[in-house]
């Protein structure tokens, strides 16, 4: 017989066979340690935070928004540093709500919309879908509002015009939504919330504030009636419907079809540390428009509107200022109509399984918006109509995600414990009470 190894001069057929089963035993283990490597390579890859990290500054968008724009800064001209402290609060509470919906989609693989629908009969399904898309109908008409206030203020387009340029662009935006392009469209919406963040803070470099008389404001504490009215404003409108539900989405539509995933727990740490980065920001920002307009506008008449903090912002620290707000105010409504419109098609897809084309969604919550600033003699009224209209929604949007995230058969491990649950309901409940007292004050004419 002749060796398959002449070099080691073996006679010995059998001890020739151990050998090349020797050999072939090192060739799978050396396979087996390639692919291991590269298969830790992409783990690797696929675990860096930087990767988790996006889905919640695309659903921050929806705390800088045209409306808490102008509800910051009214607060801040009437109030001072008075409420500072009710921001921060705020803040906190939308670090867990966000985090519990976020939460939500990484452990089930499935939005809050696709839950509901899954545990709702047809006409359930329908009837929820319905509110829910007047929600988003209403969101898009405050951001729809301030993109062409924004436009005037700086090209001194007329309203209708402003909305359909504001339409035109988001629609475009939204074409990068989805698919191997998704991580482009966070980028997108990202940059958008830095040019926000810069627009609305450049004021305060200019005219620096007392750093004592802001930490003044983080005391709990209220003057009139009308400051506990305003506090109950602001908490009540802390939680944005549709951001509930987007955000449960983003998580999985932050990686691409057929795309290796982090391990559950990775990618619910990345999370944790993605919502309170996001948040934090967003905060800030709601923080500085509060504390700008306390340092340099209090007690200026004609604060109430945004095109009147615009002209006041002018007057007192010029145009330059001027001008970077508005181009804030404009990012602001260009990247949360963008993120509204995404949030109303996933609210379709998950509750009426239907995935209607991008741009058909656009439509529906578009036209709305251009009809008002058409007809609406004062689109400031309609921000405020539309603010009240969000706050019926939201009870819609918290209680399922309260009791689901609570549901031991649907969260398995990773199921809210007693003390995490009692946080949630406390939470829950007095954004819910605050969002009945802002509904009924309203309707009464005192909000």
């Amino acid at each position: 017989m002749v060796s398959e190894h002449p070099d080691l001069n073996i006679v010995d057929a059998q001890t020739a066979a151990a050998i090349d089963r020797d050999d072939a035993e090192i060739d799978k283990e050396r396979a087996a340690a390639r692919a291991e490597g590269d298969s830790g390579a992409k783990t690797h890859h696929g675990h860096a935070l930087a990767g988790i990290l996006g889905p919640a500054f695309v659903a921050a968008v929806a705390y800088v928004d045209p409306g808490n724009v102008a509800a910051n800064i009214t607060s801040g001209a009437r109030y001072g540093y008075l409420l500072v402290w009710v921001l921060v609060m705020a803040n906190m509470m939308s670090v867990l709500i966000q985090y519990q919906s976020a939460k939500l989609g990484i452990v089930t693989g499935k939005s809050l919309p696709e839950l509901l629908g899954e545990r709702m009969h047809d006409a359930g399904r329908f009837m929820f879908f319905m509110q829910a898309e007047v929600i988003a109908i209403a969101t898009d008409l405050a951001e729809l509002i301030g993109g062409a206030i924004a436009l005037n203020l700086l090209f001194d387009l007329p309203l209708f015009v402003g909305g359909c340029v504001i339409g035109a662009v988001s629609t475009v935006l939204l074409m990068f939504e989805g698919g191997k392009t998704h991580r482009l469209f966070e980028k997108m919406v990202i940059a958008l919330l830095l040019v926000i963040t810069f627009g609305f803070i450049a004021g305060l470099f200019i005219a620096p504030p007392n750093p004592v008389e802001v930490a003044g404001g983080l005391i709990p504490h209220f003057t009139t009636t009308d400051s506990v009215l305003m506090a109950s404003s602001m908490l009540g409108a802390t939680v944005m419907p549709h951001a509930i539900y987007l955000h449960s989405t983003l998580v999985n539509d932050h990686y691409a079809p057929g795309q290796a995933k982090p391990s559950t727990k990775r990618l619910l740490d990345g999370s944790k540390v993605d919502v309170v980065w996001a948040l934090l920001l967003a905060g800030t920002v709601n923080l500085s428009l509060l504390i700008l307009a306390a340092n340099s506008l209090y007690g200026m008449k004609g604060t109430d509107s945004i095109e009147g903090a615009q002209h006041a912002i002018v007057s007192v620290l010029g145009p330059a200022i001027g001008t970077i707000f508005s181009i804030g105010l404009l990012a602001s409504s260009l990247s949360s109509t963008s993120v509204g419109t995404y949030a109303g098609s996933e609210i379709m897809h998950g509750l009426l399984r239907i995935k209607a084309p991008m741009w058909a969604c656009r439509v529906v919550t578009l036209v709305p918006g251009l009809i008002v600033l058409w007809f609406a003699p004062n689109p400031t009224e309609a921000l405020v109509v539309g603010q009240v209209i969000l706050s019926i929604g939201i009870p819609f949007a918290i209680i399922p995600l309260m009791r689901y995230t609570h549901d031991k058969e649907l969260m398995g491990k990773w199921v809210d414990g007693p003390v995490k649950h009692a946080i949630f309901i406390a939470v829950a409940v007095l954004i819910i009470a605050l969002n009945v007292l802002l509904i009924v004050l309203t309707i009464l004419g005192k909000a």
